[in-house]
């Protein structure tokens, strides 16, 4: 299958480029400069030069793809309004070029969901709609193209996404905490999050190319809920530092801009998707890849 990736330089897309072309697909790969188009042609992909701010050059590359892996996101923390608004153009153009294809659109989404009181599932649909919400309300505008011939499938990834290189959360929670001297949680540290290592995420979103129906939600998760106080305890024992609580009122004083996240309370099953996929995570923890310094040059 020619399968067009957004994101394919990333953190995850990279992986997943490694996992498709592993298994015979032939991997189009957004680059959005020459060093991008360099390291997938390395690997024996395709580089389509371009950006998520060039609809009309996605629906192309879309258009003539059999299907499309969108993992790239704009993530501009200082005016996520239009990172937003971005995300929805793009996605819709890609969708546009895929109606009544049978074709599959395949979407990074998250666990985000208002409070619910308890762990996310598959069935919960995603309250964002329209492109000044949440990540553009490209869930559901995704999904809706089900009834238009678009094989859409929500692809839900767990808040830390990790392993041996990662840059994400947990490494800015480390940076943290190396700056301050002392590795911290919000309020009484109850809150969780979801964890998945990149390999099995990989392994997820390659079967979802091949065996999820047409508006399916799918969970990246190996690990439901891992309590905040636990992954501070972790990092704190992999730095040699103390361990303490920050009052929610401070952690952005704290922690920056990664404090508006780890308070909150982001859990999820992924047991439908188990069952759907046959996927099973086989990699290490989040607590076995800070303990063996995934994070160690964070």
């Amino acid at each position: 299958m020619r399968v067009f990736v957004t994101g394919a330089s990333g953190w995850i897309g990279s992986a997943v480029t490694d996992e498709l072309l592993a298994h015979g697909h032939h991997v189009i790969g957004l680059a959005r400069s020459d060093q991008s188009a360099a390291a997938l042609e390395a690997k024996g992909a395709t580089a389509h030069r371009g950006s998520l701010q060039d609809p009309d050059g996605l629906a192309k590359a879309a258009q003539d793809a059999d299907g499309v892996i969108h993992l790239a996101f704009i993530h501009d923390f200082d005016n996520y309004a239009a990172a937003g608004r971005a995300e929805h153009a793009a996605v819709q153009a890609m969708l546009t070029a895929l109606e009544g294809s049978d074709r599959p659109f395949l979407l990074a989404s998250g666990l985000a969901s208002g409070a619910i009181g308890r762990p996310l599932t598959e069935d919960d649909p995603s309250p964002f709609r329209g492109p000044d919400s949440m990540r553009g309300g490209s869930e559901n505008l995704a999904l809706d193209h089900a009834e238009r011939g678009v094989r859409s499938v929500a692809l839900r990834f767990a808040p830390t996404v990790h392993g041996m290189g990662d840059h994400g959360f947990v490494a800015q929670l480390t940076r943290v905490a190396r700056e301050r001297g002392v590795a911290a949680y919000v309020g009484d540290g109850s809150t969780r999050w979801a964890a998945v290592h990149r390999s099995d995420a990989a392994r997820l979103v390659r079967l979802a190319l091949d065996r999820a129906p047409a508006a399916t939600r799918v969970h990246a998760v190996a690990e439901e809920g891992l309590l905040s106080r636990d992954i501070a305890g972790a990092i704190g024992h992999q730095l040699g530092v103390p361990v303490v609580a920050v009052a929610p009122e401070d952690a952005g004083d704290h922690f920056g801009w990664i404090g508006r996240f780890f308070g909150m309370d982001v859990t999820a099953t992924a047991a439908r998707t188990r069952d759907l996929l046959g996927w099973q995570p086989e990699h290490p923890t989040l607590f076995e890849d800070i303990a063996a310094g995934a994070y160690a040059d964070a």
